[in-house]
């Protein structure tokens, strides 16, 4: 990339949303890691990965028991969305030898995470779109932290997989220098403008989390190579990386108009191991914030454990 593109796309982006949070949040690398507090004894626990342009929010309302102990990954060079919390530095971290703003570099803080937080032995970790990619990378990584694990993968981006050919033709015109003006551009128009062919039907979460998606980062360059090495990560991984992976569920939403839903569920059919695939009635990429229906129970998170 152009050193004039890396100046232009460095320039810094606001952060424009946040909700309330009781917990602690430590500062990992260049990303972070929230640990919300739970009134309930911990009955288990689970890892949030969000997804491209998103925020650690997108788990919060759907694990919203005093038994759960949620854990919430916010991706490196991503705002963290919370008010008034003193960033901890954790004696457990190392330094991440990746890229930042890639998948390899946010899959090291996921496993720092794994290593050095839960509580239970019950641990699920779920991942919502680019979250999946993060994950799948952690486990290639660490196999062994992952043994027990259950693994949630949730519109994810999978080996071999591609974008939906709407985001591919909307992308394939805009070159670096061209981004920051792109945002602006996205940020000035009302979401109603894109958010239906995109979002499918809004409800009042998905309004609240997905309007301002093009202010999650920290950065321009954030964005652009999150892309760039998304698209390179599905091209170059191999569907062999899912033979480490023990227990879990791949959701495939019934429509998507982000990821390619046909690759993405020729690639989980690839898994030789225990994971389910269910295929949830979800009008978009956005299952969660489709309805919490869609979300296993943790029964076979307990399974999981015991075997």
């Amino acid at each position: 990339m152009k050193a004039s593109h890396v100046r232009k796309l460095s320039k810094p982006i606001d952060s424009t949303y946040s909700e309330m949070f009781s917990g602690r949040v430590y500062r990992v690398g260049r990303g972070a890691v929230s640990v919300r507090n739970h009134s309930g004894k911990a009955e288990q626990t689970v890892i949030g990965v969000h997804g491209f342009l998103e925020n650690h929010c997108y788990f919060t309302q759907a694990y919203e028991s005093p038994n759960t102990e949620l854990v919430l990954l916010t991706c490196s060079n991503y705002h963290i969305p919370v008010n008034g919390v003193n960033l901890e530095a954790p004696e457990w971290e190392v330094p991440i030898k990746y890229l930042e703003a890639t998948i390899e570099y946010d899959a090291c803080i996921l496993n720092l995470a794994l290593a050095n937080l839960p509580s239970t032995d019950n641990i699920r970790v779920h991942g919502h779109s680019r979250g999946g990619a993060v994950i799948l990378e952690a486990v290639a990584q660490r196999p062994e932290l992952f043994e027990n694990v259950e693994i949630v993968l949730e519109a994810p981006v999978l080996p071999k997989a591609r974008l939906h050919a709407l985001v591919t033709t909307l992308l394939e015109p805009v070159s670096h220098g061209m981004w920051p003006w792109l945002i602006r551009l996205i940020n000035s128009a009302p979401s109603s403008a894109y958010g239906q062919t995109f979002f499918g039907k809004m409800n009042p979460r998905k309004k609240q989390l997905l309007a301002k998606m093009f202010s999650a980062t920290q950065d321009h360059l954030t964005i652009v190579r999150n892309l760039e090495n998304l698209m390179a990560w599905m091209e170059r991984t191999d569907t062999s990386v899912f033979e480490n992976v023990r227990h879990g569920t791949f959701l495939i939403p019934q429509i998507d108009r982000i990821l390619d839903r046909t690759a993405m569920l020729a690639s989980a059919r690839k898994s030789p191991t225990t994971m389910r695939i269910i295929e949830t009635q979800a009008p978009s990429h956005f299952i969660t914030l489709d309805s919490k229906e869609w979300i296993p129970g943790f029964e076979h998170l307990q399974a999981a454990a015991q075997g």
